[in-house]
């Protein structure tokens, strides 16, 4: 055997040494940097920002800031990935996406504040947009990688957490330790880069060696983000039903504020967001990591992902019915726990019908995709049951329809237990 042959093994084979508690919680953390950094800024940051620049346009203008942004997201996810999956640098094929995306994100985020043109925000966030899911494409390639299957779903409750307690606790620097919009970004802007730092500089990362890079062609490379359902069914089975429970979830969750304020009538219906989205969390906490370990030790990950999605249809159905605000407390509780679950064995199970090594990051950018466009298809379909029949039940029992037809895709998968 060739060196060269020898390091390319070690950069595409199936790992086999377990990772240690100390890798894993580097790794979460470096989520965690992403997530804040993805999703404060886009619930408290550019909202105020665009309103002070364009008050009498501002949600015509955050809508077009964050469309274009979301673009760039859906396209930058999977061709970071594939970039990554050729890359031979001596610091390997994922370290180098991770600290370049959280350096250039950090960089955007920083000069973020000093806009002063919708314009202006709309590119620096654009950017931003782009570099996180560069980092996010090199992060969660590293648990196919590195990680055995028996401890999958153990690593994968920890790259899911952060992405929840993100939403928290990015909102609480921003209003309550740094409630300066300036301060809020350059906050946010230095964590993403050092809650990285550790992942990045001590852990490892095999390199793929120049020879075992297959010459670039650019038909080749377009026509790789097509993954045939035929030849890869397994694959396709696992996008469409994470798809699924995502458009659930959104569409559950995107008129939520108006729920609280025109059917609870709450007082204080923003208030009521922040402390359901503390029970969700919660819920989160409390299964995903146990979920995780059950899941390796059994070697069972479809019954897990099956049930827990049945549970998130459950939970849309007590919203469905149950138009008080302790009914709608139970059922943030609810969702979280089935979603806590679902989230941890879900990318256990997707790492494990990837169709080939050399490609890891590039297909998890692919599945990644069933995350981010929900965001597109739930209000035009939550919209649409609103305008025409003002209805919340009729909402959440079709968010919960969604939900069940998601647990029943994942039925056919026939590689994973």
């Amino acid at each position: 055997m060739t060196r060269g042959t020898g390091r390319a093994e070690a950069a595409l084979r199936e790992p086999t040494v377990p990772v240690g508690m100390g890798w894993t919680l580097k790794l979460s953390a470096a989520v965690l940097g992403f997530s804040m950094a993805v999703i404060t800024p886009i619930q408290i940051l550019l909202p105020l920002q665009i309103a002070d620049i364009a008050p009498e346009r501002k949600e015509a203008s955050l809508a077009v800031v964050t469309a274009c942004a979301a673009v760039v997201a859906i396209l930058a996810a999977p061709i970071a990935g594939a970039l990554s999956d050729r890359t031979t640098s001596r610091l390997g094929r994922r370290r180098p996406w991770i600290l370049g995306g959280a350096v250039v994100c950090g960089l955007a985020l920083a000069a973020l504040p000093a806009q002063a043109t919708v314009l202006g925000v709309a590119l620096l966030w654009m950017a931003a947009q782009g570099a996180q899911n560069a980092m996010f494409a090199g992060l969660t390639a590293t648990v196919p990688d590195q990680v055995p299957v028996r401890q999958r779903g153990f690593v994968s409750a920890f790259v899911g957490l952060p992405l929840p307690l993100g939403v928290v606790l990015g909102v609480l620097l921003v209003t309550t330790v740094v409630p300066t919009r300036i301060g809020g970004y350059l906050l946010l802007a230095g964590l993403v880069v050092l809650l990285a730092l550790p992942f990045v500089l001590t852990t490892r990362d095999p390199r793929l060696p120049p020879g075992a890079r297959p010459p670039f062609a650019l038909r080749r490379f377009v026509r790789s983000f097509w993954i045939s359902p035929r030849q890869h069914p397994d694959f396709a089975w696992a996008a469409v039903a994470r798809l699924a429970i995502q458009l659930a979830n959104s569409i559950a969750t995107l008129y939520l504020l108006y729920f609280l304020r025109d059917v609870l009538r709450l007082p204080d219906p923003a208030r009521g967001v922040f402390v359901l989205t503390l029970v969700y969390t919660a819920g989160i906490l409390a299964t995903s990591v146990l979920a995780g370990r059950l899941s390796d030790r059994s070697g069972r990950r479809k019954v897990f992902v099956v049930v827990s999605s049945v549970v998130i249809a459950v939970s849309m159905l007590m919203l469905s019915v149950w138009h008080t605000w302790s009914a709608v407390v139970v059922a943030a509780g609810v969702l979280g726990l089935g979603y806590g679950v679902y989230v941890a064995i879900d990318n256990a199970l997707i790492t494990q019908v990837l169709p080939a090594a050399g490609d890891r990051a590039k297909d998890l950018g692919i599945v990644n995709l069933a995350n981010t466009a929900p965001q597109a298809f739930a209000p035009a379909i939550a919209g649409g049951i609103i305008a025409t029949l003002g209805s919340y039940t009729v909402l959440y029992l079709t968010a919960g329809a969604i939900a069940l037809v998601g647990a029943a895709l994942v039925l056919p998968i026939r590689s994973v237990r």
